[in-house]
């Protein structure tokens, strides 16, 4: 037994007063308030340190990044091996997480914290895979994405054009980290097939030209002017340093970007016959486990495979038989003459009021106090970069300066005035260019959590713009229909027919990576629709093969979003409209769907504003 001390008034008082101060520390460090500060400080450190190591990225993701507080030195990343994937970091960060409390965060911030959660533990499962991505795909990869990034460099200040300069001197350790990173695939007996690598020699010897370059008429020297120009007639630069930038870009073209791409294509010579698989994941050591992940993370969508082949069987089903349906409708559709008459319009600009002007219905104003609307530059790809560039493509902007946005057009196959119409939907209005100026307005207003900028969701993004594509079918159907209801029947058919392709190259993608379909059995499946080309089937095959789950992530997300939709109708009943379940989307922002539908059926119905 202990011997009880007799305590002094004076030291009981201190020992109650700490055990005070102890209590009160305890309470503080677990009221609401504390957990939205730790929030806020851990996904603003997390925004901050994916930006500072790659200017490229900060410069389009922030116009002025010094509000951000945000000053670091040019930079490209340089590849290094990480023995666990950067799977400690990973964890480090949900475990930061796992002592926040999501029910003490503001509505917004609980939705970012679920998000960022989902997110994170989907790039965990990512790192038991570190060599199966392809940086260098022949349809996508950095040799050709990094000179479109680089001619559209937005030059504000004389101090971008120096970051500029230094990003070129920069591209030969950036490029080296690359071809590094592919030889460590290779000797794991995962370096591309022959086909595609032979493809990369190719445009590496293409895209730096040699002689375009010595006769200053590469694109990379012509924009780079272009820009300059700009400065001048703003007295931004004097001409004296508009003639120094200039020289001092086209030696670092010729010094150092050329040498490394032709480095590059040294290096995928050598590497040619290393290669062990020439067609989907499949055939890789756990390539269709890897693929589930891809495909998860691509699109956003929690659903098993075998769901979303389901969903896809169902709806190419559906579009087929309302297809059979409009051509026994509209006879004169199947007769071998032209069913359309000329397109009401042919102008880009024009396309893009008139679509404005029809989605004034079903779409909500940009949420802004003032008559915002943002400026849209229309412009060509550079020829030299048409084969390796889609149809179309929107450049997004700034997070912080949203007012000035891009749409480039690949005029190499020239589309006929119902794509370019259809085109422009999906870029422009209402797809890309709206959705993403809508949601970042309203998340900037909002003061959502920086990171959520960060987070990317390929199937929001792509399966909006593909939603709003259709709905512009609807929106041309309109401009003909009492004049010319033979071609109205036609841009349906075309919207039906653009679908089934779209599902059934989906539902391909599923067959060669994660079931191992075979060249031959995807050529006879293609016969079966009318492609008896074998070239033609090939070159469907070889794409998908460089390219996994990227039909799926258009596809797949526009029936995300229909379903999305259908619930929505049940949800609110006879208080459902078009732009209320779009100004619901719009304001959640890019997201994954499981948290879309989670908001959807947790939410009433956003009142009207």
């Amino acid at each position: 037994m202990f011997p009880i001390k007799k305590i002094s008034r004076k030291k009981w008082i201190f020992c109650l007063a700490l055990i005070l101060v102890s209590a009160l520390a305890v309470i503080i460090l677990y009221l609401p308030g504390n957990d939205r500060r730790k929030f806020q400080k851990l996904s603003q450190n997390l925004f901050v340190s994916e930006l500072c190591d790659n200017t490229l990225s900060l410069h389009y993701t922030l116009a002025y990044p010094e509000n951000y507080g945000l000053d670091t030195e040019a930079v490209l990343p340089s590849y290094t091996f990480e023995e666990d994937g950067g799977k400690s970091q990973i964890l480090a960060t949900l475990n930061s997480l796992s002592q926040i409390s999501p029910e003490h965060l503001s509505e917004d911030d609980a939705y970012t914290y679920h998000l960022l959660v989902r997110y994170l533990n989907l790039r965990l499962k990512g790192t038991d895979y570190p060599f199966y991505s392809e940086p260098f795909s022949p349809s996508s990869g950095m040799q050709s994405g990094l000179p479109i990034l680089l001619a559209d460099y937005t030059f504000r200040s004389t101090e971008d054009v120096e970051d500029y300069l230094k990003i070129l001197d920069q591209t030969d350790t950036y490029f080296d980290g690359l071809i590094q990173y592919e030889k460590e695939k290779a000797s794991k007996g995962l370096f591309m097939s022959d086909t595609s690598a032979q493809k990369l020699v190719q445009q590496c010897s293409y895209i730096m030209d040699k002689e375009v370059l010595s006769s200053e008429e590469h694109f990379l020297h012509t924009t780079f002017e272009e820009r300059l120009n700009e400065m001048l007639e703003n007295d931004l630069i004097n001409e004296e340093q508009k003639n120094l930038w200039l020289s001092e870009n086209d030696r670092l073209l010729t010094t150092v970007m050329e040498p490394a791409y032709e480095r590059c294509a040294d290096a995928f010579t050598l590497l040619q016959g290393s290669g062990t698989n020439n067609m989907g994941l499949y055939y890789l050591p756990e390539g269709s486990a890897y693929y589930e992940y891809l495909l998860a993370s691509t699109t956003g969508s929690a659903r098993s495979i075998k769901e979303i082949k389901s969903m896809l069987f169902h709806d190419f089903q559906q579009n087929y038989s309302d297809l059979l349906t409009l051509l026994s409708r509209h006879t004169e559709l199947t007769s071998s003459s032209d069913p359309v008459s000329v397109f009401p319009y042919s102008d880009p600009e024009e396309m893009l009021t008139d679509l404005q002007d029809r989605m004034s219905s079903d779409f909500p104003s940009f949420p802004t106090t003032e008559n915002f609307v943002p400026a849209c530059t229309i412009k060509s790809v550079s020829p030299a970069m048409e084969d390796y560039c889609s149809p179309a493509y929107y450049l997004t902007p700034p997070i912080d300066d949203m007012s000035n946005n891009i749409i480039y057009i690949n005029h190499k196959n020239s589309p006929d005035a119902l794509t370019l119409y259809t085109t422009l939907a999906h870029e422009g209005y209402p797809g890309h260019l709206y959705q993403t100026v809508y949601s970042q307005l309203y998340m900037n207003r909002q003061d959502t959590s920086p990171i959520r900028y960060l987070l990317h969701y390929g199937g929001y993004v792509e399966g909006w713009a593909l939603y709003v594509e259709n709905l512009s079918y609807y929106y041309a159907q309109t401009l003909v229909e009492e004049t010319d209801p033979s071609s109205a029947a036609w841009f349906e058919a075309c919207r039906l027919n653009r679908n089934l392709q779209l599902c059934l190259f989906s539902l391909i993608d599923i067959a060669i990576h994660y079931e191992g379909a075979t060249p031959s059995q995807i050529s006879a499946i293609l016969r079966q629709i009318g492609i008896n080309d074998p070239n033609a089937a090939s070159a469907v095959y070889q794409y998908i093969v460089e390219e996994p789950a990227t039909y799926p992530k258009y596809y797949l997300g526009f029936l995300e979003f229909l379903s999305l939709k259908e619930d929505a109708q049940k949800l609110w009943g006879k208080e459902f409209s078009l732009k209320q379940f779009h100004r619901f989307i719009l304001e959640m922002g890019p997201s994954d769907f499981q948290g879309l539908s989670e908001r959807l059926h947790s939410s009433s119905i956003i009142s009207s504003r």
